[in-house]
């Protein structure tokens, strides 16, 4: 299974044009990805056959929620499963780098509700113990668990995405993301026995308007001052081909 980390609704359409089967639907990729909007989501659902996996986050930086956030995601969950998502991305942890189990059980509760899957998601790769926190997800029934192997990227965690497969991959479905792409998948795939990989598939397109005289809105990194980042359906076409 190739997933395809998506920030729009185009990405979700290069990614279905690429091959594609299921994609993580988001909005504001530059910040690790957050909540992705409603038309985003129906339209993807009418227009493709994808399976739609949608981020629940609605700031940048760490995982570690006051009441008033939790409530916007909550709320968030609902409507994208209400409006046809197939399970929900999210993750929530406590200041101590623990994952806190009572927002974790209400999301998991709310998404079986609607028959969905429930995906924690790179949170985990802030915890400070991996194995009793991969216990306690499989302990709340979490179906899948994007993780990097607590590193940057995924290549530099595979002997803990290992571990994590040798000894769970049985109870809950292990999806390796971060720098995932079609010239390390099946290095990756076959050193880890995954079967699963999350990819980004990025590019990127110019848009001139990004920056004035004397302001900008760049967040490209060097190189990409007036560019926006966005799903190749090239790239993803190569990374399915490559790892089939």
């Amino acid at each position: 299974m190739i997933e395809i980390c998506c920030g729009s609704y185009e990405d979700a359409i290069n990614s279905y044009l690429g091959g594609a089967k299921r994609i993580e639907l988001n909005s504001a990729l530059y910040l690790g990805g957050l909540t992705p909007s409603i038309a985003s989501l129906t339209l993807t659902k009418k227009n493709t056959d994808l399976s739609v996996i949608c981020m629940v986050r609605p700031r940048g930086a760490g995982f570690c929620y006051n009441n008033i956030e939790f409530e916007q995601i909550m709320e968030d969950a609902k409507v994208l499963l209400e409006n046809g998502a197939d399970g929900l991305a999210f993750g929530f942890l406590n200041e101590d780098h623990t994952i806190d189990i009572k927002k974790t059980m209400e999301m998991v509760n709310l998404i079986k509700k609607y028959k969905g899957e429930a995906v924690f998601h790179r949170a985990f790769d802030c915890v400070k113990d991996p194995i009793k926190s991969i216990e306690l997800l499989i302990n709340m029934k979490i179906h899948r668990l994007l993780t990097s192997g607590l590193q940057a990227k995924a290549m530099d965690g595979k002997d803990m995405i290992k571990i994590l497969q040798e000894n769970y991959g049985d109870r809950i479905e292990i999806l390796a993301g971060s720098g995932v792409n079609a010239s390390n998948v099946n290095e990756l795939m076959e050193y880890t026995k995954i079967s699963q990989v999350h990819s980004s598939c990025k590019d990127w397109c110019t848009d001139v308007t990004t920056s004035g005289e004397g302001v900008n809105y760049c967040y490209g990194p060097e190189g990409h001052k007036n560019d926006y980042d966005f799903v190749s359906k090239e790239l993803v076409k190569k990374l399915v081909e490559i790892s089939k």
